[in-house]
């Protein structure tokens, strides 16, 4: 169970009013029993990366919103860049501390079949925004002993993984497995898939975005073991470090 509960009623609260002050467009593109689903925008004038994140896919997974909300209050969605936010995607998950949401589906295995009401609403407006620069999928992982990221980048841009393991080393271990979440490891804390991930039965939205939505994505997976502070520390510093290497 998470060491510190997320409210989805009260964090929901509580971004917005950060999103808002800082600029951000709210839009919910969906509800589920009565919980929105959000999007935040925000757009700079002239050309500009375009970087999506998402978070609180899964509801045993508390840090990476509240890494989201604490760069929000910060300041760091600034005018460098268009901003696509979705901090809580999975909120009846959050309701019970569960992976899935209410009826007991992992949504992070379903942007291929699109079975649940959440990623047919997610998808919907995915499919009205333009294409990202750069996504980032925040997770956590309840196996891991460190720090791991999973790498999308079929057009073999410049990759930004090695900044991101540096980045996350400064506030904690980085994942050693030479297998991790089932997938040979291509160095310390990488996955990169070495077969066509189109081709598996059932997508993880970080998939989804790769086919639909841009060429580089990154799956950002801190170890649930760590305590909370620690791990939301991680997420916010690998977010500021592929912000920063994408910008150079």
């Amino acid at each position: 169970m998470p060491d510190q509960p997320l409210d989805p009623v009260d964090f929901s609260v509580q971004f917005s009013s950060a999103a808002l002050a800082a600029g951000f467009r709210r839009q919910d593109f969906g509800a589920v029993l009565g919980h929105p689903l959000s999007a935040y925008t925000k757009r700079s004038v002239g050309p500009r990366p375009r970087i999506y994140l998402s978070a609180g896919m899964h509801g045993d997974e508390p840090a990476p919103p509240w890494a989201l909300l604490q760069l929000m209050r910060e300041g760091f969605f600034d005018r460098r860049c268009t901003w696509f936010v979705c901090p809580l995607l999975n909120p009846t998950g959050f309701l019970h501390g569960t992976r899935e949401n209410h009826a007991g589906l992992d949504l992070n295995r379903d942007y291929k079949s699109l079975q649940s009401a959440e990623t047919q609403a997610h998808v919907r407006w995915l499919r009205q925004q333009p294409n990202f620069d750069l996504s980032l999928c925040l997770h956590e992982d309840w196996e891991a002993q460190g720090f791991y990221l999973y790498e999308l980048n079929p057009l073999n841009l410049p990759s930004l993984a090695n900044d991101l393991i540096e980045a996350a080393r400064v506030h904690g271990p980085i994942e050693i497995a030479t297998v991790i979440d089932g997938r040979e490891a291509a160095g310390p804390g990488i996955i990169r898939p070495v077969s066509d991930p189109l081709l598996r039965e059932s997508w993880p939205e970080a998939i989804y975005l790769r086919n639909h939505h841009g060429p580089l994505d990154y799956t950002l997976e801190t170890p649930s073991t760590l305590p909370l502070e620690q791990r939301i520390a991680t997420q916010r510093a690998v977010v500021r470090a592929a912000v920063g290497a994408l910008l150079q």
